[in-house]
């Protein structure tokens, strides 16, 4: 093999589909392998039937799939799902597919979701939604490249504890979807009209791609652009979407 093609071959990145029509199109063939995205958008915006669809796309390729939500109990989601033409019940059976709901207001959230990222050796994850985590009163004690998060009362401070940057707080958790070497969809709420990519404001710098997904309420249509996509070439131009019986689809 000459040194050429071995370089070529090196650099080959491996695209793994999101099931959405005419998103694989315009991004390479898929997502990068391996790699965080972040999906913003406001209420009712398809954040979440996103995310189906990606997970949906795995099960159909006998892929290990995890689906964490922190937002809405696992039954009303997996009615809203099948509504929309997803039926994950099947792969649950043969453990290709997991739902699970992780409450905020438990002091182990964090080993609960890192725990369950980390052992499950799941080829697709998906965190609905990172936005209850980054606003938890949690607190850090360690350096920046070592450290600890406990979550905490304000009135349980301990003088030896101090206040971490919110980013140090996020990249825990992009870091335990890295370590999992799984290809990861992470949603955030968005405002309407803010000129943030995220709720948080960092978690689209930690990200390897962001998308979001809008409403042109003069032009009563939905909007998706794909912001960041590391790696891959893509237009920053916005696409029409419709949401509907099989999720979302460009027009």
């Amino acid at each position: 093999m000459s040194e050429e093609m071995y370089f070529k071959q090196e650099n080959v990145i491996n695209r793994v589909r999101t099931g959405i029509d005419g998103l694989d199109g315009i991004i390479d063939g898929g997502l990068p392998g391996k790699s965080i995205t972040l999906v913003s958008g406001p209420p009712g915006s398809g954040k979440s039937i996103f995310c189906f669809q990606f997970l949906y796309e795995g099960v159909k390729k006998g892929e290990k799939c995890l689906f964490l939500t922190l937002d809405k109990k696992v039954n009303g989601l997996l009615t809203q799902a099948k509504k929309l033409g997803f039926e994950f019940q099947p792969a649950m059976e043969k453990k290709l597919a997991k739902f699970l709901f992780l409450n905020v207001n438990k002091k182990l959230v964090y080993e609960s979701m890192t725990n369950e990222i980390l052992s499950g050796e799941y080829d697709r994850v998906v965190l609905d939604s990172i936005t209850p985590l980054s606003e938890m009163p949690i607190y850090a004690k360690g350096t920046e490249n070592n450290f600890d998060i406990s979550i905490i009362n304000s009135e349980e401070i301990p003088t030896n504890t101090t206040l971490p940057v919110r980013r140090l707080h996020l990249r825990f958790i992009m870091d335990a979807l890295e370590t999992a070497e799984t290809t990861s969809i992470v949603t955030s709420e968005l405002p309407m009209g803010s000129s943030l990519l995220s709720r948080d404001g960092i978690s689209e710098f930690l990200a390897d791609g962001v998308i979001t997904l809008n409403f042109d309420p003069p032009m009563d249509r939905r909007k998706f652009s794909v912001m960041k996509m590391r790696n891959t070439k893509h237009t920053l131009r916005p696409q029409d979407i419709e949401i509907g019986e099989g999720g979302i689809r460009f027009i």
